[in-house]
């Protein structure tokens, strides 16, 4: 093992703490699992339709074989619950996250999608020659897997995708249809209980078939029934098989006990090559407002159909936090999330959150750092509800509901900026009580493991161009903040400049789009991208002159010649640092007029022109003096002697010549 950070020992989400079935399944990516795809490294693929189980079953395989990677265990979504596609690239800083690499700071390159990109081959030579464990979930094509695959024979990835991921040979995957009867009615008895169930065979294997056998349709139909305990197990198959538009199902003794339902073939979705751009998303049928009569649902989907038995089922305040949570960064939410978004007390959005997750209408997503507990809402219901959100909820609603996030954000960072750094200036007022961060260590935690979703609620808000005033502030916040945990990476603040930028270019605020360009060339020259970086300062200076920002223009031209210098370009950066210098003697800075003073010296020396390099290094000397800067005037001091003895030394050189 090379010397690097110690990675996260595990990083998988926790699944449904109930699991049936899926022997036979379960056999087969054990048996497969060292099996080397293509040359590079054992892939498995798992492969069903959503509601299938698949994310379940390559959580349950991948935690049963985890101790036998003991070079890290890493987790990944390939799409966003809204079925965006997520470049491979973007999925590799995030693994490399996880595995403590420093590449995993580094700056995008624009270009995001291919082999070629930097992050992907960092993360191929991170898990080269390891014991890593990735389980990729939700893999749109082969685009996205491929380049993440390494040549290590003994790493592992696991994959779950809806459609088959053609491209890639040699893959076997394992496709997910119902389960069996006898686990499909040992998932209903479990989760309704097994009273109820026993007392009704006929009744709770007619349920399965009505739900195809299909785990998530079979978790939402037992929500339902805890939810009305007098309806009958009968009464559950028949609402739902109407509502699939199936006829009843024949009793289940004329079936064969324990018999598995037909293999549902995975959905065929196009597959694209990595310059295809995303995958759509398939349409959806709207839903109907809720009637007294049959629930609409497309033809022959228990999934669908469950789903929205059981939402009618909702109380109002229930099914509303439902829908708003559809507006929570990466669809994750806790008390200080979920309660903003619907404007109600912690205590209360604590036991909405508790009720919904008991549906199965919500996952439960662990603990954060300061002991609260998080919820997901699930990838397989993500559509309908925003399909029901934009249906049932006012447009109004949904804005007053993303804005009490926005805030609730901000002062959350500022609080967190406070408790890390007292010295900074007092905080916001304090939030309730179940809502506080109360030390500079849960601070810190909070603020490294929510900064994925701050910076992806500050990303959707600034895209969205409605509230720009609370995204902003946001922005600045987290730009103060960040920093002090001591694990902000340089792509973090450079997607922060970014929103800056791309908000002051839409309010026409030039100075602050100067600002913003100056500090994306500022982490361009950091990351060694010297053309890049004298793009960025060129553009600061247009703006900077547009706003009649003397101060910005100055760094830029000074930006300029440093891009410049470091590109060996000794004439084109002493004419960058000389613009530069007369703007800082018209403002009255000293301090950089020493410094470019001493910058066009070095210019000047590297183009052998020894004359004017002692010139300026002179000059410099008389401005330091006057400002009595004791450490500037040693280290000038010693550049001009040894200038001095490089002339004498060509000197005695020609002379022998």
């Amino acid at each position: 093992m090379d010397a690097r950070p110690a990675p996260v020992p595990a990083q998988l989400p926790d699944g449904p703490g109930l699991f049936v079935g899926r022997g036979p399944e379960l056999a087969a990516l054990a048996a497969a699992r060292g099996r080397v795809v293509a040359g590079r490294c054992p892939l498995l693929v798992v492969a069903g339709r959503p509601g299938s189980g698949r994310t379940t079953l390559a959580l349950r395989f991948a935690a049963s074989v985890a101790a036998d990677y003991p070079d890290g265990v890493l987790f990944a979504r390939l799409s966003a619950p809204d079925g965006e596609r997520v470049a491979p690239g973007t999925a590799a800083r995030r693994l490399l996250e996880q595995l403590g690499a420093p590449a995993a700071g580094a700056l995008p390159t624009g270009d995001e999608e291919g082999e070629d990109d930097p992050a992907c081959g960092a993360l191929r030579a991170a898990v080269a020659g390891h014991r890593v464990l990735l389980v990729l979930d939700d893999v749109r094509d082969s685009g996205q897997l491929w380049p993440l695959l390494a040549a290590a024979p003994g790493a592992l990835v696991v994959a779950t995708t809806a459609g088959p991921l053609t491209g890639i040979e040699g893959i076997d995957p394992v496709i997910l249809g119902g389960l069996s009867q006898s686990a499909a009615v040992e998932l209903l008895s479990a989760l309704v209980g097994g009273t109820r169930i026993s007392c009704d065979p006929v009744g709770a294997a007619d349920l399965a078939e009505s739900c195809a056998a299909r785990p998530t349709a079979l978790r939402l139909m037992a929500g339902w029934l805890r939810a009305a305990p007098k309806a009958a197990v009968t009464d559950a198959a028949r609402e739902l098989s109407l509502a699939v538009g199936t006829r009843t199902p024949e009793p289940a003794k004329k079936r064969k006990k324990g018999a598995a339902e037909p293999a549902a073939k995975p959905v065929a979705k196009p597959t694209a090559k990595p310059t295809d751009g995303p995958v759509a998303k398939p349409a959806e049928k709207p839903v109907a407002k809720p009637t007294d009569g049959p629930v609409p649902v497309p033809d022959g989907d228990p999934l669908g159909a469950a789903f929205t038995l059981l939402h009618r089922s909702l109380p109002p305040a229930e099914a509303r936090m439902l829908r708003m949570l559809t507006l929570a960064p990466a669809q994750l939410a806790d008390l200080r999330t979920a309660s903003a978004l619907v404007g109600c007390p912690a205590p209360e959005a604590g036991a909405l959150l508790e009720k919904l997750t008991e549906r199965e209408l919500l996952d439960r997503d662990g603990e954060s750092g300061d002991g609260t507990l998080r919820y997901r809402v699930p990838g397989r219901l993500y559509g309908r509800l925003l399909a029901l959100r934009e249906e049932l909820d006012r447009p109004s609603e949904v804005e007053l509901a993303r804005a009490r996030l926005l805030e609730r954000l901000v002062r959350l960072v500022e609080s967190a900026r406070a408790l890390l750094d007292p010295a900074a200036g007092p905080g916001p007022d304090p939030l309730p009580g179940p809502l506080r961060l109360r030390t500079a260590a849960q601070a810190r935690l909070w603020l490294t493991e929510q900064r994925g979703q701050l910076l992806g609620a500050v990303g959707d808000a600034i895209g969205r161009a409605d509230l720009d005033g609370s995204a902003g502030r946001l922005v600045t916040a987290l730009l103060r903040a960040l920093p002090l945990t001591g694990v902000a990476a340089p792509v973090d603040l450079y997607e922060l400049h970014g929103l800056v930028l791309k908000v002051a270019e839409r309010s026409g605020n030039p100075r602050r789009a100067a600002a913003a360009l100056l500090n994306l060339g500022d982490l361009q020259a950091a990351a060694g991208r010297w053309e890049v970086a004298a793009e960025r300062y060129r553009a600061a200076l247009e703006q900077g002159r547009a706003g009649e920002d003397e101060v910005a223009c100055a760094r830029a031209l000074e930006g300029v010649g440093e891009s410049r210098r470091a590109l060996a370009d000794p004439v084109r950066a002493a004419d960058w640092y000389g613009r530069a210098l007369e703007l800082r003697q018209s403002l009255g800075d000293h301090p950089a007029e020493a410094r470019l003073l001493a910058r066009t010296a070095e210019a000047h020396l590297a183009q052998r022109r020894f004359e004017e390099a002692e010139r300026e290094y002179r000059a410099a000397l008389s401005v330091l003096r006057r400002l009595g800067d004791e450490r500037g005037l040693r280290a000038v001091s010693a550049a001009l002697e040894a200038l001095r003895a490089l002339v004498e030394a060509e000197r005695a050189r020609v002379t022998s010549e």
